[in-house]
């Protein structure tokens, strides 16, 4: 079945508009218990940018929906799109991410960006890119290869030149030459190709200043996931 199609009865003669659906491919930023059994889940989609749909029954034991709507799920989702909300009615997951809900202090890394894309999206904008970002980045995160820290400071400067606020490399403070080179990389590399790089530990601490700055400047907000790496890391 296609994006938008109707589903109807007959009754007497006249058909009944009963409801409509759409099926979008994204990844779920956060979910919240609704009522005894549901779920509410906000997804970061390809198609209608970020947006909130109900999981009947997903709380139940033995419920289809109950693994496939914890955060970093990324698939395809069927969504029924009610008068006022969505409700899912069937998911194809295509990525769990199982190896960072094993690994607390990865998965609090994933809570992190999964809050800045929460922050920068809205709902009917082309949130495509930043949908790619965090995928690379959830990614990136599962790999043993790459440091954490790194990674937080290459998805904190991408978000920011995503959402058109990057101001480039910082004219009022001395910087390395490979630091200067990694930003620019950063700001102009596509994002299937950010994570490809390592840097000395000189280099990170500059763009971890750096990367704290600008996050200060262009996000007005208080991640409470960054709160709890901080008492971690």
């Amino acid at each position: 079945m296609n994006e938008g199609m109707k589903i109807s009865l007959w009754e007497d003669g006249r058909q009944i508009l009963m409801q409509e659906f759409v099926c979008v491919t994204g990844i779920i930023l956060k979910q919240m218990p609704v009522g005894e059994y549901d779920r509410r889940i906000t997804l970061l989609t390809k198609e209608r940018g970020k947006l909130s749909a109900f999981a009947r029954g997903a709380r139940k034991q033995g419920s289809r929906f109950g693994a496939a709507t914890n955060p970093f799920c990324f698939g395809i989702f069927k969504l029924y799109e009610g008068r006022t909300a969505y409700t899912v009615s069937d998911v194809e997951i295509q990525n769990f991410f199982e190896s960072l809900m094993k690994d607390y202090i990865g998965a609090c890394y994933g809570m992190y960006f999964a809050e800045i894309a929460d922050y920068y999206t809205r709902e009917n904008n082309d949130e495509s890119r930043m949908l790619k970002l965090l995928y690379q980045t959830l990614r990136a995160l599962c790999s043993p290869s790459l440091q954490n820290e790194l990674i937080k400071c290459i998805y904190e400067l991408k978000a920011i030149e995503v959402n058109g606020e990057y101001p480039g490399v910082p004219s009022d403070i001395s910087l390395l030459e490979s630091t200067v080179y990694a930003m620019n990389y950063i700001e102009k590399s596509p994002i299937e190709k950010l994570y490809t790089f390592a840097v000395s530990g000189t280099v990170l601490k500059e763009l971890q200043t750096v990367a704290a700055e600008y996050c200060r400047r262009f996000m007005d907000c208080k991640f409470k996931s960054l709160e709890i790496l901080k008492t971690l890391c």
